[in-house]
């Protein structure tokens, strides 16, 4: 029989390593940044276009490849990083692998420039599907600019599970925020079709999460450290009023390398034990400083995953610096420069000082009742001898009690008598509803009984309601008094540019888009002007999340958010008018059994079955 059993051939092999290591437009921003940082560039620029698709660029000013060290780049398992297997516990770069390039360059179109500073000339390299069409001397600066195109030319079922470029760039943001955030000396740019996202120069760690989230979080940040044998942690938190209801701003570095630790993250959160509402979240960043050999870090393709050698002490360490920060930053009092020195007394002067205890008089004889006021002094009291007749005030009172009280039967029941519970001849209620705990109305319907979820049933008649009122007529804006400005971050900003039309299509009218924010000055007539910011902010949570993806349309998406945030609560009390009306406008809808995010509305249940519970 045949041998069956081969070798793949080159190509075949890198595409299958690109499945692992390329798997969207921000697994090679990630590479190629982390390639400039471990050449010692101290300035980066990063270039994409249409989300990255066709175009991420790196351009750095660092050490630079030599023509040789330039060809073995894009050889699997050719690196610089390491020598032996023992240098994978002592790991001071970012990548080490040498499969990144290989893997990139087998399913893209790569062009390469490349010089050292003592070269006179560089090199050129062009690469598709790991075959070089071009390798020749070419000026260009000192350092490496590295271009990839295309991706997923060759393999087009790959390019089409590919998200909407609203998606992928914002994933490539969450990539260059990663990066920028664990090297805030480096200076680091970002341009999206030749528009300007970021522009960072070296700065310090505070600046940099400033210069990245925008001037806000400046003021919510709250500064911890702590150093110990095991590990270093410095970084920020935020302070528990600030706290949001979705994972936000969350980052974990060891050794300036970006982690992710559900166990870690639970330190922080049981730090914020009896900090936080019900399903909120803090923001933080922290940076942990270990010695190399006691972290693992090739435990997954993109090197997010991390094993430590001290979990469980590094946990408590975490939990407790944090809880001593929040602890620090609250008791601290504030400083109030209008405040008068001269009114606060050296404590010195109360501890020396013979204070005598002052007495208290009381006044015994004082009758309220009096007609007239009566004085008295510390030391001298008499009271007057002359007292007023008070009974006579109510002389001709009684005498007109009397008078009343004698034309008018009195009836006096008996304490021991007893009623009915059930009076017929008492007037029965006429209310068809009832509310069960301020969270469902009980209602008969026909042979059974009805449960209605207020708040879902609200969802599903506004969602309704919301959907038919944009698509059948033409939506108008709420014009403002003025125009508001609201404050976002960069990549907010970006997110509500990327979604401008669709937004425009429901009511909001924008004046100005700026890198810090957004100038508006109309908004939806069913949206209230207290609640832009908030709605705004929750658009672009879930498009970070990927939520509208799974929606028919934005239009849609948006009515069921609309209509969530405007329903009735839970713990809502009702009347019974607008129980009943509730329950009319909700089966007067085209899906009544459903909420918008599809949940059941309502359950009934047969009398039948309600006897057998008895």
């Amino acid at each position: 029989m045949a041998d069956i059993i081969q070798l793949l051939p080159d190509h075949v092999a890198n595409q299958i390593a690109a499945g692992e290591v390329v798997q969207r437009p921000a697994s090679v921003v990630k590479e190629l940044l982390e390639n400039a940082i471990d050449a010692k560039a101290d300035a980066i620029k990063l270039i994409i276009k249409d989300a990255g698709k066709n175009l991420v660029q790196v351009i750095d000013n660092g050490i630079g490849m030599s023509e040789t060290d330039a060809r073995l780049s894009f050889e699997r398992h050719a690196t610089s990083k390491i020598t032996k297997a023992e240098d994978l516990f002592n790991l001071q770069t970012k990548g080490f692998r040498g499969e990144a390039l290989a893997s990139i360059a087998a399913i893209a179109q790569v062009e390469l420039k490349t010089k050292q500073e003592n070269q006179d000339l560089g090199v050129l390299l062009k690469i598709e599907g790991s075959k070089i069409i071009i390798q020749e001397p070419i000026a260009t600066p000192k350092g490496t600019s590295i271009a990839v195109k295309n991706l997923f030319f060759n393999i087009p079922a790959r390019r089409n599970f590919l998200k909407s470029n609203t998606v992928e760039t914002r994933h490539i943001i969450d990539e260059f925020q990663r990066v920028a955030l664990a090297h805030p000396k480096i200076s680091f740019s970002l341009l999206h079709n030749e528009n300007q996202i970021y522009h960072l120069p070296s700065q310090n760690l505070r600046q940099r999460i400033v210069g990245i989230f925008g001037d806000r979080i400046n003021d919510k940040l709250v500064p911890i450290s702590e150093t110990t044998d095991i590990v270093q942690i410095r970084g920020f938190v935020t302070n528990p009023k600030f706290a949001k209801k979705t994972r936000g701003e969350q980052f974990f570095f060891a050794n300036n390398r970006f982690i992710k630790s559900n166990y870690l993250n639970h330190a922080i959160l049981n730090a914020y034990d009896g900090l936080l509402a019900p399903k909120y979240y803090p923001s933080y960043f922290i940076f942990l400083e270990v010695p190399t050999n006691s972290i693992d870090i090739n435990i997954h393709p993109t090197k997010t995953e991390v094993k430590f050698e001290n979990e469980s002490t590094i946990y408590s360490f975490i939990r407790s610096t944090v809880k001593h920060s929040l602890g620090q930053y609250n008791i601290v009092p504030e400083l109030d420069f209008n405040r008068d020195n001269d009114l606060d007394v050296p404590y010195n002067t109360l501890q020396h000082s013979n204070k005598e205890t002052p007495t208290i008089t009381v006044n015994t004889n004082f009758n309220p009742f009096k007609t007239e006021t009566s004085s008295f002094t510390k030391t001298n009291y008499s009271p007057k001898k002359e007292t007023s007749k008070w009974d006579a005030l109510f002389v001709d009172t009684e005498i007109d009690m009397q008078k009343d009280t004698a034309e008018i039967p009195v009836e006096i029941e008996s304490d021991f008598s007893q009623t009915s519970l059930f009076n017929d001849n008492e007037e029965k209620p006429t209310s068809k509803t009832f509310q069960i705990n301020n969270r469902y109305i009980a209602s008969n319907l026909k042979n059974s009984l009805l449960l209605v979820n207020q708040n879902l049933a609200h969802q599903r008649v506004l969602f309704e309601k919301y959907l038919k009122s944009f698509t059948e007529t033409k939506q108008l804006s709420q014009q403002l008094l003025l125009p508001s400005e609201i404050e976002f971050t960069k990549q907010d900003v970006a997110i509500l540019f990327e979604n401008k039309q669709e937004l425009q299509e429901i009511g909001f009218q924008f004046l100005e888009f700026k890198s810090n924010g957004i100038i508006i000055n109309g908004i939806p007539t069913h949206l209230k002007q207290e609640k832009v910011l908030s709605f705004l902010e929750s658009i672009i949570d879930d498009i970070k999340l990927e939520v509208p993806e799974n929606n028919t349309s934005f239009l849609t998406y948006i009515c069921k958010k609309m209509a969530s945030s405007y329903a009735v609560k839970s713990g809502t009390t009702l009347t019974n008018n607008e129980q009943e009306h509730l329950i009319d406008e909700l089966f007067s809808c085209k899906e009544p059994n459903f909420s918008p995010s599809g949940k059941k509305v309502f359950i009934h249940l047969p009398f039948d079955e309600l006897e057998q519970k008895f």
